[in-house]
């Protein structure tokens, strides 16, 4: 039997470096200060994953320095859910699409819209 740790200091998240230039180049063009990740309530599994460019963190949102340039604030209600998730960018085929690798996920809804985790 092993044991696992938790590290209040690990990331929450972490983004590659694909994502990273995408996200910012969306605040450049839209004047946001970082990307917020929260989740909602959504479709057939349970949950959503929400970015929005903003000016300012919420209270109790996790920071995430990813580069000098970019900071991720991250909900509360989200760091249980996302917690381990590594943000990626994909091209598919003439679209650019934002991937979660979220090692929480135990299913998914068939078009992708919503995931649902253990608890």
């Amino acid at each position: 039997m092993s044991v696992a740790t938790f590290d209040p200091n690990a990331p929450v998240i972490s983004v590659t470096d694909k994502a990273a230039r995408h996200f910012v180049s969306k605040l450049q063009s839209q004047g946001g200060k970082l990307v917020r990740l929260s989740i909602k309530n959504s479709g057939c599994t349970g949950f959503a994953y929400v970015l929005d460019t903003v000016e300012s963190a919420e209270p109790g949102d996790h920071l995430v320095q990813v580069s000098p340039e970019l900071q991720l604030a991250v909900s509360p209600e989200a760091v249980p859910v996302i917690r381990g998730t590594e943000i990626d960018m994909a091209i598919e085929g003439v679209n650019r699409v934002i991937k979660y690798h979220n090692p929480n996920v135990v299913a998914e809804c068939g078009c992708g819209e919503s995931f649902s985790v253990q608890e």
